[in-house]
């Protein structure tokens, strides 16, 4: 039986804390500096606000019962340059299946579910990274997955691992909420959901295939929660001295100082990940970060305990083949 968690506070669900930094990092978002452009939004981001899914999410009920709605996809289509910031708008966006349940700027997965669920690890492997940034996601949890794959679970209310820590398939890594700017700016119209990134040597890659690709669900398109729980990850190949050349080829001091402080190789290696694909104007350059390359192969799961959910559900009618 898994033991209860205590409810998740009004800070955590919103990742309100500390506070002054919250509104450091709000500003950065609206304002932009000499880095990091501001981000974009017009009218076509109310496309966010879904009240009939967000409403029953937010009163803990969940919105489609064992199975968990797709609130965005990955956007295929060509997204902004780095350098025109991130955008919220819908003005080149095209989903895994040729449909717009996306936006320009999205480069993951959201899970639409109730607040406090359990997420867990979608495949083995080491956490390297625990960080909460309220214009960028709010708390993640960063997985290395070994063989080139990264995954992170964004907008989290409370972690259950620490860097470090080796994970099981199946095993819960943190509680779900909202934070992030996005939650407290869109409550209560906009679902609370889990942002759930996959990196592929390095890369942003959508975990669901288009035709011709491999998907990177073990049960292809329709992933489902985990029963097996193993342990064996393949190891992480970084070429540390191209994260060596990434590190330098940061604007700022104070950033390459900060990843340089961080001892442990491969955990430095996630933190160079996390800002380049994060913040990438933060660096003149961008050098690969694997020795080798990796294909797509069939890996991961959906992020969740089978106890919970059975599968995932699309709102939108557009539907892959069943395998």
């Amino acid at each position: 039986m898994n033991a209860p968690h205590d409810p998740l506070r009004v800070a955590e669900v919103f990742g309100l804390s500390p506070l002054n930094t919250r509104l450091r990092e709000a500003l950065l978002a609206f304002r932009g500096d000499g880095h990091t452009p501001p981000t974009r939004f017009d009218h076509t981001s109310l496309r966010m606000f879904r009240p009939r899914m967000a409403l029953p999410l937010w009163a803990g009920r969940a919105a489609h019962g064992r199975l968990v709605p797709i609130y965005n996809l990955v956007n295929r289509a060509e997204r902004p340059r780095p350098e025109e910031g991130w955008s919220v708008r819908v003005t080149n966006a095209r989903d895994f299946l040729g449909t717009q349940l996306t936006y320009d700027s999205h480069n993951g997965t959201d899970f639409a579910v109730p607040l406090g669920t359990v997420v867990v690890a979608a495949a083995p492997g080491v956490v390297r990274r625990v960080s909460s940034e309220f214009n960028r996601g709010g708390l993640k949890v960063f997985i290395d997955h070994g063989a080139g794959l990264v995954t992170s679970s964004n907008h989290l209310g409370r972690s259950m691992v620490a860097v470090g820590d080796r994970v099981a398939r199946g095993q819960p890594i943190a509680l779900s909420a909202y934070s992030g700017l996005d939650g407290l700016s869109t409550f209560p119209f906009g679902a609370p959901h889990v942002h759930f990134n996959v990196w592929l040597d390095g890369e942003y890659v959508d975990p669901f295939a288009a035709p011709g690709e491999t998907s990177l669900w073990r049960a292809g398109n329709w992933p489902v929660p985990s029963r097996d729980g193993d342990h064996d990850a393949p190891p992480s190949d970084w070429d540390h001295a191209a994260v060596e050349r990434a590190i330098e080829a940061a604007w700022a001091p104070e950033l390459r100082a900060e990843l340089r402080a961080l001892s442990d190789p491969d955990e430095r290696a996630v933190a160079v990940l996390f800002q380049q694909n994060y913040y990438p104007t933060r660096f003149r350059e961008r050098p690969r970060l694997y020795s080798a390359e990796h294909p797509r192969t069939q890996r991961l799961d959906l992020p969740f305990r089978p106890e919970d959910f059975d599968g995932i559900w699309f709102p939108h009618g557009a539907e892959p083949p069943r395998p």
